[in-house]
């Protein structure tokens, strides 16, 4: 293993007491599953080749879709990486810990109203599944900090066992060790006899793209920037395969629920930008954003917009026996708040009796149980330019909710607004703002009423001494 662990947790993964009996989910194993959740860094909806990329080969995550529910309506709580990830991780909407953007210098967290990192009050996923007898584990990004405070929590105050990342502080893991150290926690895990939890947060395609020899010459008939990109993900693409086969050789992947994700939408840059190279204090240097190819496969928008192609991502589930193999849902409406009551329902551990969820449990969606549109509304925030840039006509919007078939959209002001059928109309071609008034009266409603709630600055010890200075 990696030197970046809480040594005194160590002694962790060598138990074999009994773990406490708990209450399980009806139809589910008597013995507790391992989780294994895939989350990648800017990976378009288009970016697989079981999603129709035209030169992107993605044969391990392909494997995924083919044994697994590739679920088309899973979206994320943001169009940016870090309050994206404070969603999945607190199963709550980023706006209520005023994280509306991705964590950066002191100077421009506190310049736009945020928080230093994720408050360590949070309820916290792998917290409670590790109360609940779960071996935790997270390697690679980390982002609900970063490198440059230096007085941040590292990962494993917030409940993992052992950690590896990068853009956290203190010392940075190389990127591609993620699967390694991945492999090497689901071998310990399994000799101690200990379900586990693994969060598998991979780098790619985020810039700097890191390129290997070998994926470059994979892709060499294409042009540079096509050729850069397509071989990050391919190797990422392996490295997910290599963990699989793991699993595989230990005879856990029938036990193992594996999700694979992407915390937003693929990164474009908003104008023609030369093939460069850049270094990044994180994970070093590397191609920069002329190489980001991602598609969205005719979703509107790209990262950092609340458009379905800033926020509608891959989500592909395999749980043999579990979940259906080889099938797709277009219909159910999944959101990254979901995550963790689903995963501690899977897990069965119960939440905390003070906890309040913004997501609700697809355990029963994720075992093929057909449901009507959810009936809890989803909302998001950003900070976002109004008018319109014209380089990015796209990335407007600043709050957004969907409720039932419908999504409407707003900038700042709420004195723009846009209405789309969102279960038919996927592509957001077609506003029915004039059409249906009503509906936009009573989103309008609701979405202020949700604005009510939420903090007007962050509070807590959440800010960095560096602050002062």
């Amino acid at each position: 293993m990696i030197a970046i662990v809480k040594p005194a947790l160590l002694a962790v993964l060598c138990l074999s007491q009994s773990l406490t009996a708990m209450s399980r989910v009806p139809n589910l194993p008597a013995e507790r599953p391992n989780i294994l959740f895939i989350f990648t860094d800017d990976w378009g909806w288009g970016d697989l080749s079981c999603h129709g990329h035209p030169y992107v080969k993605t044969p391990n995550i392909d494997r995924l879709a083919l044994e697994g529910t590739d679920f088309q309506r899973f979206t994320v709580a943001s169009g940016v990486c870090s309050p994206s990830r404070a969603a999945v991780v607190t199963g709550q909407f980023p706006a209520r810990l005023n994280i509306d953007g991705h964590f950066a210098w002191v100077d421009d967290n506190a310049r736009r109203g945020m928080p230093d990192w994720l408050d360590l009050n949070a309820p916290f996923l792998p917290r409670m599944l590790q109360a609940g007898g779960y071996a935790t584990a997270h390697f690679g990004k980390w982002h609900l900090a970063n490198n440059m405070i230096p007085d941040s929590p590292v990962p494993g105050e917030y409940g993992y066992d052992v950690y590896g990342a990068f853009n956290c502080s203190g010392e940075q893991m190389p990127v591609h060790e993620d699967a390694d150290n991945a492999i090497a926690f689901i071998e310990q895990s399994h000799a101690a006899a200990k379900p586990f939890f693994i969060n598998l947060w991979m780098h790619e395609p985020h810039t700097p793209f890191h390129t290997v020899p070998k994926y470059r010459w994979r892709f060499r008939d294409l042009k540079e920037a096509d050729n850069v990109y397509a071989s990050v993900l391919s190797h990422a693409d392996d490295r997910i395969g290599e963990v699989l086969d793991a699993l595989d050789r230990l005879g856990l992947t029938e036990n193992t629920l594996v999700i694979f994700s992407s915390d937003n939408g693929p990164a474009r840059a908003a104008r023609p930008t030369a093939l460069n190279l850049q270094h990044d204090t994180a994970t070093g240097a590397g191609y920069g954003i002329g190489g980001a190819k991602g598609i969205t496969a005719g979703r509107k928008g790209y990262k950092a917009a609340l458009f379905e192609g800033g926020i509608n991502v891959p989500f592909i589930v395999r749980w043999p026996g579990k979940v259906a193999a080889g099938q797709i849902d277009t219909v159910s409406q999944i959101s990254a708040v979901d995550l963790l009551p689903t995963f501690c329902e899977v897990a069965g551990v119960a939440l905390p009796a003070s906890y309040q969820p913004d997501g609700i449990s697809q355990v029963s969606v994720l075992l093929g149980n057909e449901k009507p549109l959810r009936e809890k509304p989803l909302f998001w925030k950003a900070d976002a330019p109004w008018p319109a840039q014209p380089e990015r006509p796209d990335h407007w919007v600043s709050y957004a909710i969907v409720d039932q078939q419908w999504k409407l959209v707003t900038n700042q002001a709420l004195d723009h607004v846009e209405l789309y059928d969102i279960t038919a109309d996927i592509y957001e071609k077609n506003d029915l703002k004039s059409q249906h008034p009503e509906v936009v009266t009573q989103l309008r409603k609701q979405l202020e009423a949700w604005q009510q709630t939420l903090p007007s600055q962050p509070t807590g010890e959440v800010f960095s001494a560096t602050r002062k200075k």
